[in-house]
């Protein structure tokens, strides 16, 4: 099972998927704000989105899962 993690600490500036969305790796899906900066998240496997496990406004730490593909 992939999984999109935090590549660094930050909150959850917005969510590009939702569960049940097909995606392929290298698709952008979700973006951190941190230290001013939107950093956006891709994935790095393509599947299906199983789960979302966070929120917009969630604060995230690195290493923190954020996506479960399936």
């Amino acid at each position: 099972m992939a999984e999109v993690t935090a590549l660094m600490a930050g909150t959850v500036n917005e969510i590009k998927v939702k569960e049940n969305d097909d995606i392929n790796s290298g698709d952008e899906v979700v973006i951190l704000e941190s230290m001013k900066m939107l950093i956006p998240l891709q994935a790095q496997a393509g599947g299906k989105v199983k789960e979302i496990r966070a929120r917009v406004g969630q604060f995230v730490n690195q290493g923190d899962t954020i996506i479960v593909l399936e």
